[in-house]
């Protein structure tokens, strides 16, 4: 009365990665953006309410941010 012993079950895994090689691009795309942006933000003049610091820099990294999600969800 001897029960036998079974080895481990081994399925045939294919090692698939999540993202592509376009998608890795992309997020290197958007995270440049991100870092112009911020750049951007930082300014070399004294001025805190100049156009560029105030209202273009945000919406740089924004749209860096919105690509990098797009870059996430592209299939």
């Amino acid at each position: 009365m001897t029960e036998k012993k079974t080895g481990p079950v081994v399925k045939d895994v294919k090692s698939e990665l999540v993202f592509t090689k376009k998608n890795y691009q992309l997020l290197l795309i958007s995270i440049a953006i991100v870092v112009v942006g911020f750049i951007l933000m930082m300014g070399t003049t004294g001025d805190i309410y100049d156009f560029r610091r105030t209202l273009l820099a945000p919406i740089v990294v924004l749209f860096g941010f919105a690509f990098g999600i797009y870059a996430i969800l592209k299939k």
